[in-house]
């Protein structure tokens, strides 16, 4: 039998050992998926304390019960460490490590580079890797290829297999998850991507095959830049629906109406999470190399950019209509989650807030019942939530809604803050807005 052959047998009938490179909000579920599927999986991460909560049968993500963690570190199909080493042992990798942007706007490809290489270290016959962090095309056989294959004298689709299938998690969700979300999946070359198709049709309920790695990766890009264009322009709209004193989100639901040709996006104080407001700037930059600008991304991304500041400047507005100055007034903010009822603060458009408020001499407060403690990275601030919303939801002269949290109660906001600026349209379904309260 031919090296593929074999790893497709061991694959199948799941004696393969499976590891998991990074376990955050896509490598751990995707780890108890497999597990659950009944592979044997090794978690490596050099985060100490996530793989001391993991021995403990615990999970520190939202999204993964802790007892799914627990049943499958009792019956031996889930360990995890941070020791490397074991990967000499495996004969699947799947790569789920973050992939960031510079401040410059640039990828940065540290985490990918580094995993790359201490799995470069292990490599042998008979092994494939999955890449599933999110970057511009051409990275798995640009960056990847080289440091696992060539440097090793394995020929990629006969000694060994590679393959790119983008995470599609989206936290908080329960209809679409790891199980159940398709799974988008291109190999390096023909053999490669039948090598990986047969790991994840082990454990995915839909495995959607593409003719390329590149494919692949830009499949995913495709998926968050429609997403940032489409935030971008109604978040347009609602600036000019401001202007023209028209409320944007009755335009948004008039135009829902219509059964076919229309897709519902709706404004906010900017985009948050690890996806949309990265993903589409890394086909940005990739495509400059290409001497191309991409034009309705770098629009999108200034319009969404901007809208924490357009949010603070309609903050101050309407309070000085209301004879007061935001330079000196307390400031309630209520949720810092990039989006409702998660605990996930990366990227939140609540920072950039919270900061533009604080320089210009506001004293900001902020509650979230998901998220105890926040601290801006560049800017160096830190603050805790509130111990008692009701309380400060009172003493605040404004209250602004970020994140539109569904265990809020917005009729007693209302009735108890004297001012509250609304940029999720969480109050909407109250009826007519009270005089207290303005939207976005």
């Amino acid at each position: 039998m031919s090296t593929k052959e074999i790893l497709i047998k061991k694959l199948k009938d799941k004696t393969a050992k499976v590891a998991i490179l990074g376990l955050g909000y896509v490598g751990l579920p995707l780890a108890v998926v497999f597990g659950e599927a009944g592979f044997q999986v090794t978690g490596v991460d050099p985060d100490k304390r996530k793989i001391d909560v993991l021995a403990e049968g615990k999970s520190y993500i939202p999204d993964v019960k802790t007892e799914a963690v627990a049943k499958l570190v009792k019956s031996g199909n889930f360990t995890a460490t941070t020791d490397f080493s074991v990967l000499k042992e495996m004969d699947a990798v799947s790569i789920c490590v973050p992939t960031p942007l510079r401040q410059t706007g640039d990828p940065d490809m540290s985490f990918i580079i580094s995993a790359t290489e201490e799995l470069a270290k292990y490599m042998h016959k008979g092994m494939v890797v999955v890449l599933e962090s999110t970057t511009y095309p051409g990275t798995t056989r640009e960056l990847l290829l080289p440091k696992l294959g060539t440097e090793h004298n394995l020929n990629v689709g006969e000694d060994w297999f590679l393959a790119f299938s983008p995470e599609r998690v989206d936290p908080g969700r329960e209809d679409f998850t790891t199980i159940n979300t398709p799974k988008v999946l291109g190999g390096i070359t023909e053999e490669c991507g039948e090598v990986a198709t047969a790991w994840y049709e082990g454990a995915i309920k839909t495995v959607h095959r593409v003719s390329t790695a590149e494919a692949a990766e830009m499949s995913k890009l495709l998926e968050n830049t429609f997403r940032m264009i489409n935030i971008g322009l109604v978040n347009e709209l609602a600036i000019m629906c401001e202007r023209l004193g028209v409320d944007v989100w009755e335009v948004i639901d008039a135009a829902a109406s219509k059964p076919f040709g229309f897709m519902k996006f709706t404004p906010g104080p900017g985009l948050g999470g690890h996806c949309i407001p990265i993903d589409p700037l890394y086909l940005s930059w990739k495509m400059k190399s290409f001497n191309y600008n991409a034009r309705f991304i770098e629009l999108a991304s200034e319009i969404n950019t901007n809208m924490p500041r357009y949010v603070v400047s309609r903050i101050l507005e309407a309070m000085n209509d209301r004879g007061k100055h935001l330079k000196g007034s307390k400031i309630l903010v209520l949720g810092v989650a990039y989006k409702p009822d998660i605990d996930d603060v990366r990227e939140s458009p609540a920072l950039d807030v919270i900061g533009l408020m604080r320089n210009k001499g506001a004293l900001v407060e902020y509650h979230d019942p998901y998220i105890p403690h926040i601290h801006h990275e560049y800017d160096g601030w830190q603050m805790d939530s509130v111990k008692d919303m009701m309380k400060s939801v009172k003493e605040a002269d404004a209250v602004i809604v970020v994140t539109n949290h569904k265990e809020y109660d917005y009729k007693a906001i209302i009735e108890n803050a004297k001012f509250v600026f609304d940029s999720r349209n969480a109050t909407g379904k109250l009826g007519k807005a009270s005089e207290k309260v303005e939207r976005l």
